[in-house]
């Protein structure tokens, strides 16, 4: 069944030509911010939807990653927050994202802007100190960004009361459903007033999506700037089929290039594997996966966006909610699960306008299987034959002879005695300062079933 909405407004990107945020309605102290950041012209998404989002409309936004879809409902959600003179006991908006790195991005992008509004916002998210947490939420918070398994958690142990969320943002819901996370959504929703603004943004509208739109949104307003196949002209895809025992050299001769590489693979233990051989072989390589510690996965990241590694080796978890500048290559080194997963990790480069290629590696027996694969993602690549050192390869991907001086793994902190907990700031309440640091706590991003106590492990 197809849900049926009030309106669908396809938006484009020449429908925006002409307009500022300033034309948008946005308090003063909102487009002061967005013009000390450099930001004057909203993307097409955030053209589209801002007038019917802070109109009080339910709102659906559906734009490929990269879009701006985070400035889209933020900017809606501070903006309905405005008026405000002190910091509230319970939250008064609410942020849903499926995965920690998503919630750092959606923090990184509105904690200065919330700044500038005088409202206080809280970042709960697993792999972080929950007691920290629970002291920061207890202090008060106009606006809260969270993963559904940690704010349970919360919700659960009392320390988080979602009774006056009257706006909800939910980001990125299809990566929620697909990674079990709805059973948690509606429980949250349902605790927020039922009369209140939700806005979902997502790249996809469908499947499990739809009947949480018919279950908690009313009358929604829906905006496209996007099919929900591949459609950026910036961005080049091509299939390179390789020799499985000339893999590993076509790869190291790909990570040695010039320029921000993403290399995506299915499983933590190929991550760190591919990671470590391609240290050895003389390239800066990083690994992210959800084995690693949150510091860990932010050391990674930090390293990777300030230039003291040129690659990164990771699994889909940072297939969404990563955004560094300068990507412009991502290599799926194993072929992406569905056309969902090809299409977000494609996402990671090509964004905002800019230009990038993705390739993926494909052995005789992926053949068919990803030829399928990408033609339901609607993308129509360039099939090449290469081997190691081949010109074909190099002028695809930039790819050149690595060094083989072994790169010294980035150092690790030391574990810590028994007993004692990290440094860092926890849950990232206060104004003008950092909304992470680099603290474990109990509970997590993975689904967990209603009414179980919150588990000590590592989150996902």
């Amino acid at each position: 069944m197809t849900v049926t909405f009030e309106s669908t407004r396809p938006a484009t990107a020449s429908q925006d030509q002409d307009i500022t945020f300033a034309d948008l309605n946005l308090p003063a102290p909102l487009l002061r911010a967005l013009r000390e950041g450099g930001l004057h012209t909203p993307f097409p998404i955030q053209s589209a939807t801002l007038p019917d989002a802070l109109a009080g409309r339910d709102v659906l936004g559906r734009a490929q990653t990269g879009s701006g879809k985070t400035l889209a409902f933020g900017l809606a959600l501070l903006t309905r927050l405005e008026g405000g003179t002190t910091r509230p006991r319970h939250p008064r908006a609410l942020v849903l994202v499926p995965t920690r790195e998503l919630a750092m991005q959606v923090a990184d992008a509105l904690v200065p802007l919330a700044r500038a509004m005088n409202l206080w916002c809280r970042t709960v998210v697993g792999g972080m100190s929950f007691t920290r947490q629970v002291d920061g939420l207890s202090r008060g918070a106009d606006l809260v960004i969270a993963t559904p398994g940690r704010l349970s958690d919360h919700v659960r142990q009392g320390t988080c009361v979602l009774s006056d969320a009257r706006f909800v943002a939910l980001d990125e819901a299809d990566q929620m459903a697909d990674m079990g996370f709805l059973p948690q959504v509606r429980q949250i929703l349902d605790l927020t007033p039922r009369d209140g603004q939700r806005l979902l943004f997502s790249a996809t509208l469908d499947g499990d999506v739809e009947r949480l739109v018919k279950a908690y949104l009313t009358n929604p307003v829906t905006h496209s700037v996007a099919p929900v196949t591949a459609s950026v002209t910036t961005m080049e895809h091509h299939l390179l089929q390789v020799a499985h025992q000339d893999k590993q050299v076509v790869l190291t001769e790909i990570a040695a290039r010039e320029g921000r590489t993403i290399m995506f693979v299915r499983t933590k233990h190929h991550v760190d594997r591919l990671a470590e051989r391609l240290r050895a072989s003389g390239v800066r390589a990083g690994a992210l996966h959800g084995g690693k510690t949150q510091g860990q996965r932010n050391r990674v990241l930090t390293d990777f966006k300030e230039g003291r590694s040129s690659v990164l080796v990771a699994t889909d978890v940072a297939a969404r909610g990563i955004h560094v500048d300068g990507i412009d290559l991502v290599v799926h080194v194993d072929p992406a699960a569905d056309h969902k997963d090809y299409l977000h990790r494609a996402g990671r480069t090509a964004r905002a306008g800019a230009s990038g290629t993705v390739v993926t590696l494909v052995t005789h027996d992926q053949r068919r299987t990803v030829h399928r694969m990408t033609a339901k993602a609607g993308v129509k690549p360039t099939q090449t034959q290469v081997g190691p050192g081949d010109a074909a390869l190099n002028r695809i991907t930039g790819a050149r002879t690595p060094s083989g001086v072994p790169v010294v793994e980035p150092r690790q902190h030391a574990p810590r005695p028994h007993g004692r907990r990290g440094g860092g700031r926890g849950a990232g309440g206060e104004r003008g300062r950092a909304p992470f640091g680099n603290r474990r706590g109990h509970g997590g991003d993975r689904p967990q079933h209603a009414g179980r106590r919150p588990a000590r492990r590592r989150a996902a």
